[in-house]
Formats: C-alpha cells, sequence, structure tokens
C-alpha cells in the first residue's frame, strides 16, 4: 500500500472541521485515521460521540498499544500524547508540548518516523502553532502534508504556521479534504 496512516489536528474549532472531513469519509474507507484535537485533560467521551454521529467508520479512543487497523478512526484521549510506534499507538502523560497535550507536532512527528513516505497529514483549524513542524517532519519524509484553508479555518493561526513551516503543502478547502483523502485511498486500490 502507498499509504498506510492518516493523522489530522485540530484545535480551536476543531469539531465543526473535524465533522466536515469525517462525515465525507464513505464505509470502505481503508487507511487508519489518528486525530488529535486538542481538549482538557479531564475531558469526557462526547468528543468520541460526536464524531461517530458523522463517520461511516468507527471512532474510538486510543489505548495504549492499540494495534493500528485499516479503516478505524483513532482519537487521542484528553491529558494524554499519542503516538505512533511501529505498527501500534502508544500514549503518555509527559508534558504538554506547543502547550499541549495532546500534542499534534508529537503525533505527526512519530508517524513521519514509523511510516515515512505512507503517511498523510492533515492540519485544521486552530491557535497557536502546534501541527506546523510535525507536518514539516512529514512532508520532509515524503509524506502527503494538506492544511485546512485559511478561508475555511475557524481559527487561521495553525494553518497559517503550517503553510509558513513547509515547501509543498496543499491547501484546501473544508468540503475538499475529506473527498481528497478518499481520492488517496481509491488511487492505492487501483494502482
Amino acid at each position: 500500500m502507498k499509504y498506510g496512516l492518516v493523522v489530522i489536528g485540530a484545535s480551536l474549532g476543531g469539531l465543526n472541521s473535524l465533522r466536515g472531513v469525517l462525515s465525507a469519509l464513505p464505509g470502505t474507507f481503508r487507511l487508519p485515521v489518528a486525530i488529535v484535537q486538542h481538549r482538557s485533560s479531564d475531558a469526557d467521551d462526547t468528543l468520541q460521540f460526536l464524531l461517530q454521529k458523522e463517520c461511516a467508520r468507527l471512532v474510538r479512543e486510543v489505548e495504549d498499544k492499540e494495534a493500528i487497523i485499516p479503516g478505524k478512526i483513532y482519537l487521542a484521549p484528553g491529558g494524554y500524547h499519542l503516538m505512533v510506534e511501529e505498527d501500534h499507538f502508544a500514549l503518555s502523560t509527559e508534558a504538554a508540548v506547543n502547550h499541549a497535550q495532546p500534542s499534534i507536532d508529537l503525533l505527526f512527528k512519530t508517524a513521519a518516523e514509523h511510516f515515512g513516505p505512507r503517511v498523510i497529514g492533515v492540519v485544521l483549524t486552530g491557535t497557536g502553532t502546534d501541527g506546523a513542524l510535525g507536518l514539516a517532519e512529514i512532508e520532509h519524509g515524503g509524506g502527503v502534508a494538506l492544511i485546512e484553508s485559511r478561508q475555511t479555518a475557524f481559527a487561521q493561526e495553525m494553518p497559517a504556521a503550517a503553510i509558513e513551516a513547509t515547501r509543498h503543502a496543499i491547501e484546501l478547502k473544508l468540503e475538499e479534504i475529506g473527498p481528497y483523502l478518499v481520492k488517496l485511498d481509491r488511487e492505492q486500490e487501483a494502482g
């Protein structure tokens, strides 16, 4: 398979952006998707429930050492960093990175390290710069870098920082991101 993992990062305004992306993924979408949405450490499973309502694939909060399985949507639990290790995920309660726990950069950097050119990174709406350096590492490793357009982002700081940190990232309107992921998934099926 050309691609092995999609990683998505979002912050302020992320619920609507994540809904927009996930609702476009059909039940036949085969790539696993790992999501970091900035939220507090005491967050309950409401986000998982709200995203599941919009998604044809199973959405679940990650458990430590859980295997990465095609077609599943994985969500970082509140208060835990989500990282990729070989063919599974790892959770950590180490200090916040870029004032965030979970950290988008940590997910993206570890995905780039283990999946190289087989990872697709997506930075959505948000404040701050979390995700920019990680997306640059994905791009540097030969992976695909996607950024929500500042035209559709509720908060433009994270997309702007990601654009500045990357050289060849593709900027897409929110409604174009899900269909673009589906196109990448279908291209590898046909190829």
